[in-house]
């Protein structure tokens, strides 16, 4: 893993080092999702933060010596937005009069850091419904620590309704995000998201601006209900829907169900894509200590929002950039803490965007290499069981969960709260062992996700195998190829192809350019007649993502993909594939000159796009193992900031 130039803007943007506004840390020692208290002789300084329980062990404020602007607090001429508004020229002139139009005094803004709140919420997005709130309490928090804060609207990616997936939006969000920072009189950001793909997009536009910013997570759903039954949005959803296919539920309890899964505002509550990335935000320095997991309709998710208002303005004062934080150190933790805690697959895919917009080259090697040296800790579905996200907030969080592997982090870099994770973990603890197991009792000994080589795979596949059947792990069998979703969804059930529970299911034209936007449709059904069987797992390969709800033997994200030409497009139907976990292969039982002549046959398939936005995604989308971004997004190079003047 090695630091590179990136597309980072010239930003002249500033950033901070006072002490954090982290109110509700589940691991301290304190009630868990309750704040500690400071003495009363605390700095007035830390006073203005509402950082009770992120600092119960210390009389200081805890990043006065900060690694960037340690000492220096910029005055309002060194502020980005003072191009705007502080000049003598016409432009300032108009820039004040259209403000005084919005109805603000000069007071209320001039000299003041202006905070962009960037919110993903919308009535049709159930994950961020309770972020119009949200920002409420983050703007609380910039009033009151001197700030001006303006919320702006950008792109929702509601993983449940957007067709055919978030996937293909989220470099739009990545860039609406850099080019609204970048386009505006903003000295720093609040970035309001947690529904899968938001907050990679939201983090990666942020990323290439290089403003200070805060990012804060929407948090997980309450647990679901059914029948004496706690049940976990997502993966209960599938493992219901088998059972009425096979027969052994009906359309009342189905009905019922619809009513019990998702019970309030929040994303997943299980460790699904959502919840694995909010915990890599954390850990990457980005939100406030806890934050990740504190449930989304627990009124200490108000404070944290509002204490995130608050550091924000710090921050931009003592000029804290993402640049500080978002290291080659900090993206190795965030990989070891998605394997640690079994997360989602999609995790590879966005961490690797996310690491290539800061400058870092982050690679499927880091992830294998990572994952035999981290077990698994978090006892949580669909990976381990019984629990959910709010049983782990209460369980000490991500701040206990990385007190057990602080020998596998790197301790001395900076966060937004803190001068070192190092003191933002100090005196985290674990409330519940089961939970947040114990390194001699670990849910499994290597990391939850392995990455696939083999010659139909030669740039990289992944399989999150401590989701999957054991015996299912060392497997040959016969291929079942079907050349796209909608053909899988209609024959799948078909007596004529003859499935077993040997044979390997196969879908291609599911990747990045071929779904297109690489849909979540890796956990291919199993056929319904083998359900009745009690058959629940089967081997199923794609170039597909899987949701981090779901579970099985599902090899997923196959590089190159099969509508690009890559290994996955010459699969027949009665090929054999070997799939072996333990030794990180797959691979297809056909030989080199055979698959010459399958290559020599094949022709590319028409463009899914002619024009609009579909166009340029498919012109510039990159692979599954670089991480989907954009070609011009990703390659590095300056944008310099707006003349103003």
């Amino acid at each position: 893993m090695t630091s590179e130039n990136t597309a980072r803007g010239e930003s002249t943007a500033p950033g901070g080092d006072t002490a954090p506004g982290g109110d509700t840390v589940p691991g301290r020692d304190a009630t868990a999702g309750e704040p500690a208290t400071r003495g009363e002789h605390e700095t007035a300084r830390a006073n203005t933060t509402a950082g009770a329980n992120a600092a119960t062990r210390r009389n200081t404020a805890p990043d006065e010596h900060a690694t960037s602007g340690a000492n220096t607090t910029r005055t309002p001429e060194q502020l980005r937005s003072h191009q705007w508004y502080g000049t003598d020229g016409l432009r300032s002139f108009s820039h004040r009069a259209r403000t005084r139009q919005l109805g603000y005094l000069p007071e209320e803004h001039l000299g003041k850091p202006v905070i962009a709140i960037l919110n993903t919420w919308s009535d049709i997005n159930p994950c961020h419904v309770h972020l119009r709130d949200r920002a409420q309490a983050v703007k609380r928090g910039v009033w009151q620590a001197g700030g001006f804060p303006l919320e702006f609207p950008v792109s929702t990616l509601s993983e449940t309704f957007q067709k055919p997936t978030p996937m293909l939006y989220r470099n739009m969000l990545a860039m609406e995000t850099e080019e609204l920072l970048r386009s505006y009189p903003v000295d720093g950001a609040v970035l309001m998201g947690g529904c899968d793909k938001s907050t990679p997009a939201l983090l990666m536009g942020a990323a290439s601006v290089d403003l200070p910013a805060v990012f804060v997570p929407a948090g997980p759903m309450l647990p679901g209900h059914w029948r004496n039954e706690v049940l976990g949005s997502g993966t209960d959803m599938w493992k219901y829907w088998d059972d009425k296919r096979a027969g052994l539920i009906g359309d009342c309890e189905m009905s019922e169900l619809e009513s019990g899964l998702a019970r309030s505002p929040g994303h997943c509550m299980t460790m699904g894509t959502a919840s694995t990335l909010t915990a890599a935000a954390e850990t990457l320095g980005v939100t406030m200590p806890g934050a990740s997991s504190i449930p989304a309709v627990d009124s200490g998710h108000d404070r944290m929002a509002a204490a995130a208002g608050i550091r924000i303005v710090e921050l931009v004062r003592r000029d804290r950039k993402l640049s500080d934080l978002l290291t080659p150190e900090a993206f190795e933790d965030a990989v070891t803490t998605v394997l640690g805690l079994g997360g989602s697959t999609n995790a590879v895919i966005h961490l690797i965007a996310m690491a290539g917009r800061a400058g870092v080259r982050l690679t499927l090697d880091d992830f294998d290499r990572i994952a035999r040296t981290v077990p698994v800790l978090a006892n949580i579905r669909p990976g381990g069981g019984p629990y959910l996200m709010e049983d782990f907030h209460f369980a000490g969080g991500l701040p206990g969960f990385l007190s057990r592997i602080t020998d596998l982090l790197h301790l001395d870099r900076p966060t937004v709260a803190y001068d070192s994770m190092r003191e933002q973990l100090d005196g985290a603890l674990v409330h519940n062992d089961d939970v947040i197991r114990t390194r001699d009792n670990p849910v499994a000994a290597e990391g939850g996700v392995a990455v696939l080589r083999g010659n139909l795979c030669p740039d990289g596949a992944v399989i999150k195998h401590i989701a999957a059947e054991p015996h299912l792990l060392k497997h040959t069998g016969p291929a079942v190829v079907f050349d796209d979703y909608k053909t899988m969804q209609r024959t799948i059930n078909d007596p004529a192809l003859g499935i077993t529970p040997d044979h390997v299911l196969v879908l291609r034209n599911a990747g990045p350019k071929g779904g297109p936007g690489m849909p979540e449709y890796g956990m291919l059904p199993i056929p319904d007649h083998l359900l009745k069987q009690g058959v629940r797992d089967m081997v199923r390969i794609s170039d597909a993502r899987m949701s981090g709800t779901s579970y099985g033997t599902c090899v997923l994200h196959i590089a190159p993909e099969s509508y690009i030409g890559g290994p996955l497009a010459l699969v027949r139907t009665g090929d054999l594939i070997t799939l072996d976990v333990e030794a990180r292969t797959l691979q297809l039982g056909v030989s080199d000159e055979e698959l010459a002549r399958r290559r020599a046959a094949w022709t590319p398939p028409p463009e899914r796009y002619e024009r609009g936005y579909g166009a340029l995604y498919n012109e510039q989308i990159t692979q599954a193992d670089t991480g989907c971004d954009f070609a011009f997004l990703a390659r590095p190079g300056k944008v310099p900031d707006p003349y103003a003047g």
